[in-house]
């Protein structure tokens, strides 16, 4: 065969092997479209709307959204609708999960016409439903009558319907506004007089109708997108609300950042026994505290009761947390879990008038036989402070995969300097001791408290001996590499404990 020829016929074959690729995009599981570098621009262009989730087989985070995903496109495509569902695994694709961005796992995005923004929806299949539904649809839907405003009501356990005679007016359009800017619930809109009698109103009016609690709730005051979004936040939850898979992200990544956590047992008869009391006490903190039950059965709920260092033979307890401040914790004089008792405790909060709860461990008897020093809470400031020394501080957590990776380094670390005059090396379990004047985000921190002035220096350098005992003598501080990252791409978070 001659050269041409040759070259021709590979010309060819490449031609038909990239078309092969290109139609690979019609390529699902359980009809999700399976996205590749070789395909994902093709994807992007066919689909007006696509939600891409990004994720790494191993992570447990995608591993428990894998099925709800599943289920939202079956949703969608039963439906009959036009939005599509991808996902990209980014530890194969890395150039594509490079280009968009990706920094853990799962990270979705949402391509509407090519452009992509953050998917900020729940994990369920319908709060991802309901997400795209609104993102793609009329902020509200149109409801003509009666019977379409009560298919509307028993179609999702809460709704929000605006009753305006003039869809047109200022008011109106503030609460389109708002069921824009609102992804977890469906919003409805009328001006129908026939609606506006079978559901009591005169006038202009708002009303969100939920399937729990007191079954629905009226919208008072000045209509605006504010108003609207607090008002869905403060009734669309239950007076108190049980922590599962389905109820945590709108736990956490709600408006409302206080919580109210009351720990009981479901096997013990603790729901039956304090649940009238927590819902009384709940009612007169609606929109301020959010008060939220967990059953401490669950296996999976345990590293929770870490968190706060709580003991099963503390069941039925209490905590309040303030996401906002640095994950502050609140604990009770005593567990009275009746409605006074509740009510006295959210006040006290409110008020001002809690102390933060610290967690400690005792100080061990040998804390400071080994070169690395041990710290708990009760002894850091004495070690730590000392004008004396030079004092290095790894903050960790034990069951950390780069904290136990550093650990043996450390330890090496420790040998070097245990005689040094001026230098210690320490180390404290943060994830069971907390300081008030500080506060750990992530694992591991290095800390140096300098003699004489109590400066405190953060070490985001490499984590090898050479580059951890060049930073006590002071050498290289101004060449420390980045800190490193895990596989999600992040230094792991407190609050993801």
């Amino acid at each position: 065969m001659r050269v041409g020829a040759t070259v021709a016929a590979a010309v060819l074959v490449a031609s038909l092997v990239a078309s092969v690729v290109a139609d690979q995009i019609t390529d699902k599981d359980e009809g999700v479209l399976v996205l590749k570098t070789e395909n994902f621009k093709k994807a992007i262009e066919d689909n007006e709307f696509i939600l891409v989730e990004f994720y790494a087989p191993w992570c447990g985070h995608c591993k428990a959204l894998a099925p709800e995903y599943a289920k939202a496109a079956q949703k969608l495509e039963e439906m009959g609708s036009a939005i599509a569902l991808g996902k990209v695994d980014a530890t194969e694709e890395t150039d594509l999960a490079e280009e968009h961005g990706v920094r853990g796992y799962p990270t979705l995005k949402f391509f509407r016409s090519g452009k992509s923004v953050d998917y900020g929806g729940g994990r369920q299949a319908d709060d991802i439903v309901n997400w795209l539904l609104k993102k793609t649809g009329p902020p509200a839907k149109p409801l003509a009558t009666v019977d379409d405003a009560k298919a509307f009501i028993a179609e999702k356990p809460v709704v929000i319907i605006g009753f305006f005679k003039d869809q047109q007016s200022d008011a109106a359009k503030q609460f389109l506004t708002a069921a824009s800017a609102t992804d977890d619930h469906p919003f409805g809109i009328t001006s129908e007089e026939a609606l506006f009698t079978e559901y009591g109103l005169s006038a202009d009016g708002i009303v969100l109708f939920k399937d729990f609690d007191e079954g629905k709730n009226v919208y008072e005051g000045e209509v605006t997108e504010d108003g609207v979004s607090k008002f869905v936040a403060a009734n669309s939850l239950p007076l108190v609300v049980d922590f599962n898979p389905e109820t945590a992200s709108k736990i956490f990544g709600g408006d409302i950042k206080s919580h109210l956590l009351i720990f009981l047992s479901k096997e013990a008869g603790h729901y039956d026994t304090h649940l009238s009391a927590a819902t009384a006490a709940a009612k007169g903190f609606k929109g301020e505290v959010l008060f939220v039950t967990i059953n401490t059965d669950e296996e999976d709920h345990s590293r929770i009761l870490e968190f706060f260092g709580m003991k099963k033979d503390e069941i039925p307890g209490l905590r309040i947390i303030k996401l906002e401040e640095d994950m502050a914790k609140y604990k009770p004089d005593s567990y009275d879990l009746s409605e006074s008792g509740l009510t006295g405790f959210v006040k006290s909060f409110l008020d001002g008038k809690l102390k933060q709860h610290l967690l400690s461990q005792d100080l061990p008897e040998d804390w400071d036989k080994e070169p690395v020093k041990v710290l708990v809470s009760s002894n850091f400031d004495e070690v730590a402070m000392n004008k004396e020394k030079d004092v290095l501080v790894e903050f960790y957590a034990p069951w950390y995969g780069h904290c136990k990776q550093l650990a043996p380094i450390y330890d090496q670390l420790g040998e070097k300097f245990k005689d040094h005059n001026t230098i210690v090396v320490a180390k404290m379990d943060a994830t069971v001791n907390e300081l008030e004047h500080t506060k750990i985000q992530s694992f591991p921190t290095l800390k140096l408290y300098k003699k004489e002035t109590n400066e405190v220096v953060d070490y985001n350098g490499a984590r090898t001996l050479e580059a951890l005992s060049d930073f006590l003598e002071g050498k290289t501080v101004d060449d420390q590499d980045d800190e490193e990252t895990d596989e999600d791409g992040d230094v792991p978070a407190k609050d993801e404990l």
